[in-house]
């Protein structure tokens, strides 16, 4: 019998939430809530991978869910905000190119178990 990978079963069950937004900042109310948008999302953890793309690695759907929630809560009353969950799995498909070069996606960072 095949000894038990749980590895392969961790790409699945570890999340990455991203979060894509446009926001108007035409007036300085909208820049004032597309900023603390932004910061409230820094402030929770995630990571800008683009201008209007943020990411957050979670361990499990549960920690996924909560930070998805977290955000809901953030959202500007005007503009457009999209929440996506993908599994590790679907994160490392990602094909990343810098010009012509093929980077490939960052890995996930690191979970220590502690017994």
């Amino acid at each position: 019998m095949k000894p038990f990978r749980t590895d392969r079963l961790n790409q699945y069950r570890n999340m990455w939430v991203v979060v894509l937004f446009d926001l108007p900042t035409e007036t300085k109310k909208q820049r004032k809530d597309a900023h603390d948008f932004r910061l409230g999302m820094i402030k929770d953890g995630f990571l800008m991978f683009q201008y209007s793309i943020y990411m957050r690695f979670c361990p499990s759907k549960e920690h996924a869910q909560t930070h998805r929630n977290r955000v809901k809560k953030m959202v500007p009353k005007d503009g457009f905000v999209c929440i996506l969950l993908i599994t590790d799995r679907q994160y490392s498909l990602m094909e990343l190119f810098r010009g012509a070069v093929l980077t490939g996606a960052e890995p996930a960072p690191q979970q220590l178990e502690l017994f």
